[in-house]
């Protein structure tokens, strides 16, 4: 059924749906306004609002436009500089990366987008500054991979004259160890990972050696023991280091509950060694972040001099 609308009525509803069409319009004309174009590829008023959100979710610090605009000139020109050497990360490379980062925050893909769109940010937002970041890492890394060597003779001067590792830092030793796990089915059944804690306690006080341990947990049933693992203090965090200080040689370290069941490691050896020492990594990422840092600045530089970069307004 057609419904007439009287002749005034229907000229008020027409202009009306005008008004409204015409302002949409605009909105999208303005978020869509071109702010510069870099080499060719524009940067719009979207794309520095979006950015400043994102930016502003990461530090909760007020960004200028300006620096926005620059931070989304310096991605351009990274993507392209990567075309030119064949660096294009794909799809699957910044999802994995996002993903990634999701992890770090306690969230999947899935969670992390929600979380940003609940903030008024696109997904693609943080994809497009990931992958930047990706071409830029490798070709910086690439490019310049001998400028960006630290050596052993540098690592140990800076740390003489940090005034060496120092008592407070403690002696370094590499550790050998195996790990093993007593499976249970569903980690979140709290009595069954009571019974296996319980279980756990007791085989630890049986074990007086890697060798007792491979002989009793291979004929344990739902547990497994993997293959041993080196790592030197520099490898480990404090508190793990602490509790491997603490424990034994041969012996088991205290049992802890994980998502796999209940995990333990076994110490096989301990080894006092000065070729790495956690001042040592410590000073040598520091050395290695300062060289790369500089060095990519200096090539940031290089290639946006030799972009077209023209600001329309």
């Amino acid at each position: 059924m057609t419904i007439a609308f009287p002749p005034r009525l229907r000229a008020l509803i027409i202009c009306t749906l005008a008004v409204l069409v015409w302002g949409t319009g605009m909105m999208s004309a303005r978020a869509q306004s071109i702010v510069v174009m870099v080499n060719g590829d524009p940067i719009t008023d979207y794309d520095v609002e979006q950015r400043t959100k994102l930016n502003f979710l990461s530090t909760r610090k007020q960004q200028s436009r300006q620096e926005i605009i620059n931070e989304l000139i310096d991605d351009k020109v990274k993507i392209k500089e990567g075309k030119k050497f064949g660096v294009e990360p794909t799809s699957a490379d910044v999802d994995q990366s996002y993903a990634g980062m999701g992890s770090r925050m306690r969230l999947n893909a899935e969670q992390l987008t929600r979380s940003l769109e609940s903030q008024g940010v696109r997904p693609e937002t943080l994809k497009a500054r990931i992958k930047a970041e990706i071409v830029w890492t490798s070709l910086v890394r690439g490019r310049y991979k001998e400028r960006l060597i630290v050596s052993d003779r540098d690592v140990a001067a800076a740390v003489a004259a940090a005034g060496g590792d120092g008592d407070q830092q403690g002696q370094a030793f590499e550790y050998k160890m195996q790990p093993i796990v007593l499976i249970v089915a569903n980690a979140s059944n709290q009595g069954a990972m009571e019974i296996r804690q319980k279980e756990a306690e007791a085989l630890r006080a049986r074990i007086q050696s890697c060798a007792d341990a491979n002989t009793i947990f291979k004929t344990t049933a739902n547990a497994v023991i993997k293959e041993i693992v080196v790592k030197t203090s520099a490898d480990i965090p404090p508190n793990l280091r602490k509790l491997l200080d603490d424990t034994p040689i041969g012996h088991l370290t205290p049992p802890e509950a994980t998502k796999q069941g209940i995990q333990m490691v076994a110490l096989c050896a301990r080894t006092p060694t000065t070729i790495d020492t956690p001042k040592k990594r410590e000073i040598k990422e520091q050395m290695y972040t300062k060289k790369y840092e500089a060095t990519s600045k200096a090539y940031l530089q290089e290639v946006r001099k030799a972009a077209m970069i023209e600001y329309r307004r």
